[in-house]
């Protein structure tokens, strides 16, 4: 007999709701820590630099970190969905 998918319940043949949730966690985190990350050089942008040269590469830098927190949210699940494969 094959091993059961991941996030399945074996016993039962339902979702493994606890499972999700404990892999969803990290995403979350990641996800919410460059968010935060880019929102401060975007309100410094908007509220002191507004309409400002000094605003606009304040913005670019908010769309780069927005970039590399995409990307690496990205391969954090990537790399995460491999090791469930494997397990």
């Amino acid at each position: 007999m094959a091993d059961a998918p991941p996030f399945v319940n074996p016993e039962t043949s339902e979702l493994d709701l606890y499972q999700i949730w404990d892999e969803a966690l990290p995403v979350l985190g990641l996800v919410v820590l460059f968010g935060s990350l880019a929102l401060l050089p975007y309100l410094v942008a908007v509220v002191v630099f507004e309409g400002t040269f000094v605003s606009l590469l304040l913005i670019l830098f908010t769309q780069l970190l927005f970039a590399v927190g995409a990307a690496i949210v990205l391969m954090y699940v990537i790399t995460r969905a491999i090791q469930l494969a494997d397990a």
